[in-house]
């Protein structure tokens, strides 16, 4: 939210530059992760206290969608993610949702399963299944417009330190049969997170359920942090007289993940110094 009035050296809004150059603004609204009482270190997400407050605000300064992150975590030891986190994540993405909308704002909703742990990718599955059961159901509780609204999920992959390895193809089908089983047709997009898989690994994921034979009723596309930004971040290192390399670094990523998200991305093609590192941090918040 900070970065949302910040102005240019010529005292020019960031968000104002932006605008004039066709890009839509967006804005976090979140305000983070707080342990749920009496939980086995499960997080409930913080913000909705004033958010049509802030929602107000950030519509009047141009913003046309947000998004709101929530977590669950697999543990099959502690039983987690439990009940209590389910309804806790379900209800509060659609409080969000209704609330975005009634300022004219679109929502995008993100319930992440964290990778955190040592799950296999059947555990990942019925996890993300649950979770976007309940989510879709909670929307169409609180009345929430469908079609005005884009998810942001996780991809079913297994937990970071889950000692079977899958292929490409078995993470990609895992995520499209979770999809289909529970996402309405009438959502118009589904933005994947990357959750700290490697540059190329998130690419290779997204080319190849994209590259899924059969027509899904939704846009399968990208909304990546780390695994966008990662290798332009470390070639442009601060330094301004590296800022033209850092920027042609990040031009290559957006557009290897957009031929991913038509399933025409080539893995072969895609070298770079960094793109192979993972990005996984345990406990993951922003």
């Amino acid at each position: 939210e900070e970065s949302f009035f910040q102005k240019d050296d010529n005292g020019k809004l960031f968000t104002q530059i932006l605008k004039e150059k066709g890009v839509k603004i967006g804005i976090k609204l979140d305000r983070g992760l707080l342990e749920i009482p009496g939980s086995k270190d499960e997080k409930t997400t913080l913000g909705l206290d004033d958010l049509s407050a802030r929602c107000k605000k950030f519509a009047e300064g141009g913003a046309e969608f947000a998004k709101w992150r929530c977590v669950l975590r697999i543990d099959e030891h502690d039983h987690t993610p439990s009940e209590m986190s389910y309804i806790d994540v379900s209800q509060t993405l659609a409080k969000y949702a209704l609330i975005c909308q009634q300022h004219g704002i679109v929502p995008i909703v993100e319930p992440e399963v964290l990778r955190d742990g040592d799950h296999d990718l059947k555990a990942a599955q019925r996890v993300t299944e649950k979770i976007l059961s309940m989510l879709y159901s909670a929307l169409s509780l609180y009345g929430v417009y469908l079609e005005g609204t884009l998810l942001k999920p996780n991809m079913v992959t297994p937990g970071q330190d889950c000692k079977t390895k899958y292929t490409p193809e078995q993470v990609a089908e895992a995520t499209v049969k979770a999809l289909s089983r529970t996402v309405p047709p009438c959502v118009p997009g589904i933005t994947f997170l990357s959750g700290g898989q490697s540059e190329k690994d998130a690419s290779i994921h997204l080319n190849a359920i994209n590259a899924i034979k059969g027509k899904n009723p939704w846009s399968l596309t990208f909304s990546f942090a780390r695994a966008l930004q990662n290798s332009a971040v470390l070639v442009w290192s601060g330094k301004k007289d590296r800022v033209k390399e850092g920027q042609k670094i990040l031009q290559e990523r957006i557009a290897f993940n957009s031929l991913a998200s038509v399933g025409k991305y080539e893995a072969s093609k895609d070298s770079g110094k960094y793109v192979e590192g993972s990005l996984y941090a345990a406990g993951h918040s922003y």
